[in-house]
């Protein structure tokens, strides 16, 4: 070929780049590539979303999966604002994904063109912004350049998300060769990670805090990680005999059946686990930023200086002592750093290992369940789920008290048995569950498992749809309690009985459903549900479970009605 238009050497990039699925709504601003992914469709698939927010959770969710960015493309304006979410996500979550925004031709910009954003200003990078690098191609034959620049920037250091601008005059121009040289713009090729390894110096000084301590904790988790940086990461554990809890929304980075695990690090916490991380005198943060849910408010570590001993390896250096001062900070790679502190020489004893077993017991102790009313014993349905889903299936959630109980109750074998297997947004994006999970059957084709509450669903069902155009089989299990049960628990606990906002009508969700192309069941009892999950684990395609809950059973520890009595009585003293 002596000439090809710009959309279809911006398609062959992706390629080059090793992308076999793009997610997105299909958008007038971006024909050229549209085009390109047909011409190139035996090498590249594009996805057709129903809205441009589930189709940037789906890319988001691809990264995850993958370790490689997830792509999606929208178009201008509402498309970009819609996508948005996905961003926020994959930047809180330390996600690579690169969102391409098909924008107003050349010759209307800045005019406040019809959709015209200035996305610089929207998504524009700091540790504050949505997007690690937001940038325009104006020149064509630039198109290789800046797609591997996304690339390298999504996945260096602390990864997440980048927005590359394309003008639509310049997708359909055409790129010629040279003419001095004759050379046609070519793909570059594909971009790996950089790994940054520790140092020996600071290798050296946390083993000689390892060495002092007498109740170290390990905190896991972050982006970054891949099955070898898993496995070496146990290995670590196992030489020195630590404990291990994973933060939040990152519980497979640490087998959850191990005899070194003690939890999760998130939203409620188990007390006990709580109690031992402030207790500790040595934490060893491994990839994870320490954000809000995995320090509890930043309660179970001091801001800005904890009383604990603090290690802290990030993959970012602008992460390191920016809200935690560290007594020593270590950049690294997950990769990397693991097998730096897997060939770290443990001693023969350690002072701990009572600690250790201490707070395995306390984790599994913490699986065992407060009896709560209602004919729904939510800790049974976790066990049976655990029962019969295969040990690879990805399990997606988004945001709301209904994740708790997968939270608390379901144990990931984890990256180091060679799969990711949890996909949840750490930013608390609703609705983020059903495409998550639609992703990662259309990725990976291994079962993926979606649990949702009624107000989480409705946000982005719709893409239902788009499970069934394109055979990807999910199971979903709704817990129906008639509300926003998150907030409704805050605001019993802050303005006790002054229920505003909270409560909501639904439709039919069986009928809804089978609508969309997905059998549905409706279960009032516990006795009801495994005969419902065998028959949806045989059956071709995806299965909706409508678990009706009672809406006493607001979270795994207690009911709504003890946390208004509580509030009331609090009130009751104030006065």
């Amino acid at each position: 070929m002596s000439t090809r238009i710009a959309g279809h050497l911006l398609v062959e990039c992706l390629v080059a780049q090793g992308v076999t699925h793009a997610f997105g709504v299909p958008g007038e601003s971006y024909l050229a590539v549209l085009d390109g992914f047909h011409l190139h469709r035996d090498q590249i698939r594009f996805i057709i979303n129903r809205q441009e927010g589930g189709a940037a959770f789906m890319a988001e969710a691809h990264g995850k999966l993958t370790g490689r960015p997830g792509v999606c493309f929208v178009t201008r304006g509402p498309g970009a604002t819609n996508a948005s979410i996905g961003v926020h996500t994959a930047f809180q979550d330390s996600t690579p994904m690169v969102l391409f925004v098909g924008d107003v031709a050349s010759d209307t910009r800045d005019r406040e063109a019809f959709q015209e954003v200035d996305y610089l200003s929207f998504f524009g990078p700091s540790t504050k912004g949505f997007a690690k690098r937001v940038e325009r191609i104006d020149d064509a034959r630039r198109i290789p350049e800046y797609v591997a620049r996304a690339f390298a920037t999504a996945m260096n250091g602390r990864p997440g998300p980048v927005v590359l601008v394309l003008p639509e005059d310049m997708l359909t121009q055409v790129v010629a060769a040279h003419a001095g040289t004759g050379v046609l713009p070519q793909a570059l090729p594909r971009v790996d990670a950089v790994e940054a390894w520790s140092d020996p110096g600071s290798l050296r000084t946390l083993r000689e805090m390892l060495l002092k301590a007498e109740r170290p904790f390990v905190i896991a988790g972050g982006g970054g990680w891949t099955v070898q940086a898993a496995q070496a990461l146990q290995r670590f554990a196992e030489n020195w005999k630590l404990p291990v809890g994973n933060a939040f929304r990152f519980q497979d980075t640490f087998d959850n059946h191990h005899p070194l695990y003690a939890g999760d690090v998130g939203i409620g916490i188990n007390p006990r686990l709580a109690a031992r991380i402030k207790n500790s005198d040595l934490i060893l943060a491994i990839g994870p930023r320490l954000g809000e849910m995995t320090s509890a408010g930043y309660t179970l570590l001091d801001v800005p200086k904890p009383r604990q001993k603090l290690v802290h390896i990030h993959a970012s250096a602008e992460e390191l002592n920016r809200v935690y001062q560290a007594d020593l900070a270590i950049n690294a790679t997950m990769n990397a750093a693991a097998r730096s502190l897997e060939v770290l020489d443990a001693p023969v004893a350690v002072a701990w290992d009572a600690w250790t077993q201490a707070c395995h017991a306390d984790y599994l102790a913490n699986l065992e369940p407060q009896p709560l009313p209602g004919d729904i014993d939510m800790p049974a349905i976790v066990a049976t789920l655990q029962k019969h889903l295969p040990t690879d299936a990805v399990l997606t959630n988004g945001a709301g008290n209904f994740a708790s109980w997968m939270h608390r109750f379901y144990r990931h074998h984890g990256l180091a048995k060679g799969f990711k297997t949890q996909l949840a947004p750490t930013n608390g994006a609703m609705g983020y569950g059903v495409p998550a999970g639609i992703a990662a059957a259309i990725s990976t084709g291994r079962l993926a498992f979606t649990i949702a509450g009624d107000g989480d669903f409705l946000m982005n069902g719709q893409e239902l749809a788009t499970a069934t155009q394109y055979g990807a089989k999910t199971i979903i299990v709704l817990l129906n309690n008639g509300m926003f049960g998150t907030i409704r628990m805050h605001q019993e606990r802050e303005y006790p009985q002054h229920v505003t906002g909270t409560q909501l009508k639904n439709p039919d969700f069986v009928a809804l459903a089978s609508a969309y192309g997905y059998a549905g069941a409706r279960i009032t009892k516990t006795s009801e549900f495994e005969a419902q999950l065998l028959a949806a684990l045989d059956r071709p395609q995806g299965t909706l479970i409508e678990v009706m809950l009672d809406p006493e059973v607001i979270s795994t520890r207690g009911t709504l009605s003890a946390i208004t009595q509580n509030a009331l009585k609090q009130l009751q003293q104030k006065e």
